[in-house]
């Protein structure tokens, strides 16, 4: 991000199912991460390893043109974010991190898990729509162009 080659930094924990399962993901997560993921790439034209990442870096240009303050306050912000840098072409980068899963690594049940994956899907289904000129909505847009509200 500092050099200027990416806006978005993106730390994977994702390098191998092995690693990642020895590393303590619960494998419904892990499960979950995976599909998520694909559809994610499939449906914005990327070729992440990790969506669902927090560690994350952002430039100060991202910050300061999407319009997050349109987005969840929930755990779905994160998939709202990134999929809101992507319909912003700004260029997303990865690098590995190791794996460190335990119990209070994540404050995500698994019921807050399903909401956060449909979630998920309905941001990806709003891009799509958006992309295609179907519905547009204000959330795809740079701060500067948004309203209040995310109403097309």
């Amino acid at each position: 991000v500092k050099s200027g080659l990416y806006d978005i930094m993106l730390g994977s924990r994702i390098r191998t199912r092995k690693e990642v399962l020895a590393g303590g993901m619960p494998l419904y997560k892990y499960l979950s991460n995976r599909t998520l993921t694909l559809i994610e790439n499939i449906a914005l034209g990327q070729n992440l390893s990790e969506f669902h990442t927090g560690l994350r870096v952002f430039s100060r240009k991202v910050l300061e043109t999407i319009p997050f303050e349109l987005n969840s306050d929930n755990f779905v912000f994160d998939s709202q974010f990134l999929i809101q840098a992507v319909a912003l072409n700004f260029r997303i980068g990865e690098f590995p991190v190791p794996v460190r899963y335990f119990k209070e690594a994540s404050s995500i049940n698994f019921k807050r898990s399903v909401a956060y994956g449909l979630g998920t899907l309905y941001t990806v289904a709003k891009y799509l729509l958006n992309k295609t000129n179907i519905i547009k909505f204000n959330s795809f847009l740079p701060k500067n162009q948004t309203t209040h509200s995310d109403a097309g």
